[in-house]
């Protein structure tokens, strides 16, 4: 798949006027991408909590000011409600539906976390030589909920979420390195190999994204995942949530490098 090099600016507005509604993967190459969760300002500090506590799955990159969807320290003049190809929205625990515009479920208490993505590092192992199926096939990674429970705040609880990306083995060490370097976007690996040691009983059905190719030799290889707000607004009932569909991203003005470990 062609990998395109436009400023996040023009990527953003073409998702705005809908002329791009797919995953992000591959896109704005070398800037920060980012998973969104919205939520009343009554449970803003408790799910910022939950993100302290669990960094690894919800590295936290922006917060916006209570009813405002601009994230003015990584993207002014932007808007979160609409620079999203797809969002999802969920209800007292449950999902109630898919839009494409998140404007008409806006409201004057709500707060908006951006959550560092795998996306960011994913660039790094490219660049190191490593392959990943999913970019070059214009996919999205696959993700499970997993046993791998996180640590409570508050109303929020819940597992963890990771993606899998099939690693051949001989690249399993600049896999690891590469994105180690980025603990702000989910860093090195949580879990290596068997994926029944996590609680996945079938790595050929994600339950979010798209099912990979494992070829003779390739290692599975799990990372935390930003959609762990997700499967957590589903087990704490969280009356009301926006969150970016999976794989469907917000690409930020940030460089990959702000991100990355000094």
């Amino acid at each position: 798949m062609p990998i395109d090099t436009r400023h996040p600016r023009q990527i953003r507005e073409d998702i705005r006027n809908g002329r791009l509604r797919g995953v992000t993967a591959g896109l704005g190459r070398n800037y920060v991408q980012a998973n969104l969760a919205v939520l009343p300002k009554e449970h803003a500090y408790d799910f910022l909590l939950f993100c302290q506590r669990n960094p690894r799955a919800c590295p936290i990159v922006e917060v916006t000011d209570a009813g405002s969807p601009e994230p003015v320290a990584v993207a002014p003049g932007a808007d979160v409600r609409t620079d999203i190809s797809r969002f999802r929205i969920y209800r007292h625990g449950e999902l109630a539906g898919e839009v494409t515009d998140a404007r008409p479920y806006w409201r004057d208490d709500l707060v908006a976390f951006l959550l560092g993505c795998s996306f960011t590092f994913e660039w790094a192992m490219i660049e190191a030589g490593v392959r990943l199926w999913h970019v070059e096939h214009g996919k999205g990674v696959a993700m499970w909920s997993t046993s791998i429970p996180c640590r409570p705040a508050g109303i929020f609880h819940g597992p963890m979420v990771v993606s899998m990306r099939p690693i051949r083995g001989g690249d399993l060490a600049r896999a690891v390195t590469a994105s180690a370097r980025f603990p702000g976007a989910h860093g090195a690996p949580v879990h290596i190999g068997d994926p029944a040691a996590i609680g996945i009983r079938d790595i050929a059905r994600p339950d979010w994204g798209d099912p990979q190719e494992i070829a003779p030799g390739d290692v599975p290889v799990f990372w935390a995942c930003g959609v762990t707000p997700q499967a957590v607004a589903l087990a704490s009932k969280l009356p009301f949530m926006i969150t970016h569909s999976p794989g469907h991203m917000f690409i930020t003005d940030l460089p990959n490098s702000a991100l990355a470990a000094l």
